[in-house]
């Protein structure tokens, strides 16, 4: 049974690996390239990028008015997130170098590169940034989460984990005692090896 779910695993990331292939497909059509970290795209695609863009006084004018009234809410989530990015990296900090687990690079899940779209007004850019480190915070936070279940607690639960984390399939099942231990000495040591 070991075997089977091992091969639905490797089948998955074969599959994951050709739809990364086929978006770097997609995204050669596009016209851009990356040097030194930067986007840039050809000149006359730049140019046309320009000539889409949405001028801000429009953009905000022709807002409905629920937007406008519920942006307040969506902004004021900036507070928690900064609050949650700075306690799991003080909490990584600490705890993991105790127990010898691999800190997981905040950087690597930090992606800012949507202020370079020129068809974007700065409020539209705005917003891409908030939503791009939201995301970005809950996606680092989750990895420092799977390393902590991983050493602490593998486990897999009784009901089906929607949006479970990739360490998740390598979990003991639920209600196996007998390689429970196995499972938590393995991850333990999987861990200590990870390099990030």
């Amino acid at each position: 049974m070991a075997k089977d779910i091992d091969d639905l695993i490797a089948r998955i990331r074969t599959l994951e690996t050709e739809l990364e292939a086929e978006f770097a497909r997609r995204r050669a059509g596009l016209h851009y390239g990356i040097e030194r970290g930067r986007v840039l795209f050809e000149q006359e695609v730049a140019r046309r990028h320009a000539e889409l863009r949405t001028h801000l006084a429009r953009y905000v004018f022709t807002a409905r008015p629920l937007v406008v009234l519920t942006a307040p809410i969506i902004y004021s989530l900036i507070i928690p997130f900064v609050v949650l990015d700075l306690w799991v990296s003080l909490y990584q900090a600490v705890c993991f170098r105790v127990y010898g687990i691999p800190q997981v690079k905040r950087g690597k899940y930090m992606i800012f590169d949507r202020a370079g779209l020129k068809y974007l007004n700065a409020l539209e850019k705005l917003n891409c940034a908030y939503c791009s480190y939201a995301n970005g915070v809950i996606a680092y936070v989750r990895e420092v989460g799977a390393r902590t279940e991983q050493y602490w607690c593998p486990i897999k639960h009784a009901r089906r984990a929607y949006g479970a984390h990739p360490r998740y399939s390598g979990f003991a099942e639920y209600g196996d005692a007998e390689i429970y231990h196995e499972t938590l000495r393995e991850g333990r040591k999987a861990l200590a090896r990870e390099a990030d």
